[in-house]
């Protein structure tokens, strides 16, 4: 992938759970953007969960499965990738988004791994700001949150009045 042809792009690195993948779909065709699965996935492309979750809106998400995190970012590079994680100080919205950046969350219930966030090509670590004693969100929510508060800096692109 060598043009950016979506605002924004949402890589889940090793998803656990269809219906949080499957409402991310759903996120993905309702904001225009991209949703790319690094494997392993812990379940099937063709999970009833994931085709519940997704509903109808499951052939109208980008949706690309990658066989490895590394394989997902020879396609998405050289994007900025910005790491979603509870360890980091910087809030979600004091990063200002550009098209093209690539939000990354790691797999429910742990997370991106430490080494994972260590990756020299992560842009940015960033957190969604939670109540004290909360250990995280649920993945669906954290990236529509994510998506929500970028495609908003972005001024919406394609979207309706």
């Amino acid at each position: 992938m060598t043009a950016v042809t979506r605002p924004l792009r949402i890589l889940f690195c090793s998803p656990q759970i269809p219906n949080n993948t499957g409402a991310t779909m759903r996120l993905a065709a309702v904001t225009g953007a991209e949703l790319h699965l690094a494997r392993p996935l812990g379940f099937d492309m063709d999970d009833a969960k994931l085709r519940r979750a997704g509903v109808d809106y499951r052939d109208k998400a980008a949706t690309f499965v990658h066989e490895s995190l590394q394989a997902a970012y020879a396609a998405l590079l050289p994007g900025r990738v910005i790491a979603f994680t509870a360890h980091a100080g910087t809030a979600h919205t004091d990063v200002a988004y550009r098209p093209g950046d690539i939000l990354l969350f790691g797999p429910e219930p742990t997370g991106l791994d430490p080494a994972l966030l260590a990756d020299p090509r992560i842009t940015a670590r960033v957190r969604i700001p939670m109540l004290p004693g909360m250990r995280s969100l649920n993945l669906a929510n954290a990236a529509a949150i994510a998506v929500y508060e970028a495609w908003r800096q972005l001024g919406h692109p394609g979207a309706t009045s």
